[in-house]
């Protein structure tokens, strides 16, 4: 329950900062983070496609 409370406290906190942010501010911010986790994704994705299998000792 502590924890849904401190999540919804930085939710706000964070919408609250993004409503007095400019709208270019907020819509640039976004695409930023919409790109870096655009990149995490195919890291992520390539990184698991080309692991090799491990095996038991």
């Amino acid at each position: 329950m502590l924890f849904l409370v401190a999540a919804l406290l930085l939710l706000g906190l964070v919408l609250g900062t993004v409503a007095h942010a400019p709208l270019t501010f907020s819509v640039a911010m976004g695409a930023v983070i919409a790109v870096w986790l655009a990149v995490f994704a195919l890291r992520e994705r390539h990184d698991r496609s080309h692991r090799t299998p491990t095996t038991g000792s």
